[in-house]
């Protein structure tokens, strides 16, 4: 075989690169390509990435030159790279670093500002020119100044004028905190992380060279974010302040650090709507921290950032990363800070977010990668299409396009699916997923079983978890709380009722909470009307799992008794 064919990388002139997976070097060069280039899809053979300004701005981020991309694609081309391909690399990656945010201000904010500047003055004149950063910019003869809390804004308005900034304030330490993984010192079971946890963490220390330290993690559900989280803790050993999706993810996040690490309980504190105390290590929610009486309030949990010197932020969930945050956690971009999340994908198309107030990504694994591993299990999913009843036909044709949506999802077939679904799968624990609180209340009631929705108190919650967690209880029915951050590792078959518009973000989740190994297949199934506007938004969800590399299979379940007929 000649090197050529040996090579995986397929180079297409619109900047994507198809990796053959099955080809000698394939690892060799998707470990060089990952550092600018981004997965758009990993299905069996063929795995597609695309070079984009933002990771290529990533890349530049982590010290590459548009010589080292160049030179990594022309060693696993299989193929000659198609003429003007990497023309525009340097220019694009030229741009990070002309515009450099350093500490400074002697404005009305003395030692709460930042100057923004640029060597060039067309850089500076086309900042000045940009309406949208009148209200945070005052010019200066260096440049600009910027109040500390706008930091964030004005970093992701730039990107998005095709600027990102260098933010050259140092990152600071923190207060020390001795933090380790639970070793045979210490009672109970010694716990290690796995192979690709340990890379992960290290992709984000970076050696604690200077542009390192920050950044995101992106790894499927069920492959243990959380440890990727503990073991760059300890990289750190540093006062850490964990910012996520709920309470229950917050009592989740401190179990786990009292089950696989030493510290002590007395130094990991809750801030939640429950509970506000602090220490070394304090875990919180988003809605605490972006809480405020009206809009035109301050946020009066902003004084957490400043009750202890945190040396680490680790945000959960980081694609959920709320707008207010921008604001009231900017002044913490000095703090080293890891992103952690299953998908980047934003339904808004705001990825350059998280870039912005968090840092690049620094490592992504695919999920059959994983599943091929043993280390998350297999999942089957089947869409069932089933019929409207006649009742419905006429409201459904008649109805505005929103209404139309929710008469499909809330098909009344759909309970009877459940049902026998239920039936047929005596062994598996079962989450029932819906969007609508009227479905759920129903289907709890025919199945007597427990509901969890956003009016359940948290006290409830996690005691209906618990119960589902040690096998008292095999079904639950969920709505979209459970989308997040919840860790149900003996879940294996999810039944999703109804979603929400055909999320891709909100598939790869609810796929997620089954995907713990558990040494046998789940089971992912999604309940849709056919010939409904249902179909579609459905199509979109599929779209996202089949660019993972999960495939589905489709049925139809016809006519009132739901006899089981060929697709």
């Amino acid at each position: 075989m000649s090197i050529e064919l040996a090579n995986p990388l397929i180079v297409q002139s619109d900047r994507t690169l198809l990796l053959d997976i099955h080809a000698p070097l394939a690892e060799e060069a998707r470990t060089a390509i990952m550092s600018f280039a981004e997965l758009e899809k990993s299905p069996e053979h063929i795995h597609t990435y695309r070079i984009t300004p933002l990771s290529l701005w990533n890349a530049a981020s982590a010290g590459f030159s548009s010589a080292d991309i160049i030179a990594a694609l022309n060693a696993y081309t299989r193929y000659p790279i198609p003429s003007g391909i990497c023309e525009g690399f340097a220019d694009t990656m030229s741009r990070y670093g002309k515009i450099r945010l350093i500490a400074g201000g002697t404005g009305e904010y003395p030692g709460e500002e930042l100057l923004l500047v640029a060597d060039e003055e067309a850089v500076l004149a086309e900042i000045g020119a940009a309406k949208i950063l009148e209200k945070y910019l005052t010019g200066t003869p260096e440049g600009f100044r910027l109040r500390l809390t706008d930091r964030g804004s004005v970093k992701r308005e730039l990107i998005r004028l095709g600027w990102p900034v260098k933010d050259e304030a140092p990152l600071v330490r923190g207060e020390a905190l001795e933090i380790r993984l639970r070793d045979l010192s210490l009672a109970g079971r010694p716990f290690a992380p796995r192979d690709y946890q340990v890379e992960a963490a290290h992709s984000v220390y970076g050696g604690g060279r200077p542009g390192t330290g920050y950044g995101v993690v992106v790894l499927p559900c069920g492959s243990g974010k959380t440890v990727v989280g503990m073991t760059y803790m300890t990289l750190l050993k540093t006062n850490t302040l964990i910012l996520t999706t709920n309470v229950a993810a917050v009592h989740q996040w401190m179990d786990e650090l009292l089950d696989k690490t030493a510290l002590e309980p007395e130094q990991i504190a809750e801030y939640t709507g429950d509970s506000k105390s602090v220490a070394p290590v304090t875990v919180a929610t988003y809605q605490i921290i972006t809480w405020r009486p009206h809009k035109d309030a301050d946020f009066p949990h902003f004084k957490l950032f400043r009750e202890r010197p945190w040396g680490l932020i680790i945000y959960d969930e980081v694609h959920l990363l709320p707008a207010p945050v921008f604001r009231i956690s900017a002044e913490l971009q000095a703090v080293r800070r890891l992103g952690l999340t299953a998908t980047l994908v934003r339904e808004d198309g705001a990825e350059d977010a998280v870039f912005s107030l968090v840092g690049p990504k620094r490592y992504d694994i695919p999920w059959k990668d994983l599943e091929s591993k043993g280390w998350i299990a297999e999942a089957l999913c089947t869409e069932i299409r089933l019929d409207l009843p006649e009742k419905l036909k006429i409201p459904y044709a008649v109805a505005s396009s929103r209404e139309k949506y929710r008469i499909a999802s809330e098909n009344p077939l759909k309970e009877e699916v459940v049902r026998q679904l239920i039936e047929n799968h005596r062994e598996d624990q079962i989450l029932v997923i819906g969007q609508y609180l009227t479905q759920l209340n129903s289907l709890a009631k025919l199945l007597k079983v427990p509901l969890i929705t956003g009016k359940t108190a948290n006290l409830e919650r996690e005691r209906i978890y618990g119960a589902f967690k040690k096998g008292e209880v095999r079904v639950i029915v969920v709505s979209k709380v459970a989308n997040f951050a919840i860790d149900l590792p003996d879940a294996s078959m999810a039944i999703q009722v109804s979603g929400s518009f055909g999320s891709r973000q909100e598939e790869a989740q609810r796929l997620g909470r089954i995907l713990r190994p558990k040494g046998r297949n789940s089971y992912f199934y999604t309940l849709i009307s056919r010939y409904t506007v249902e179909e579609d938004f459905a199509a979109n969800r599929q779209k996202f799992l089949a660019e993972q590399g999960y495939k589905y299979a489709i049925q139809h379940w016809a006519g009132d008794d739901l006899a089981l007929e060929p697709a």
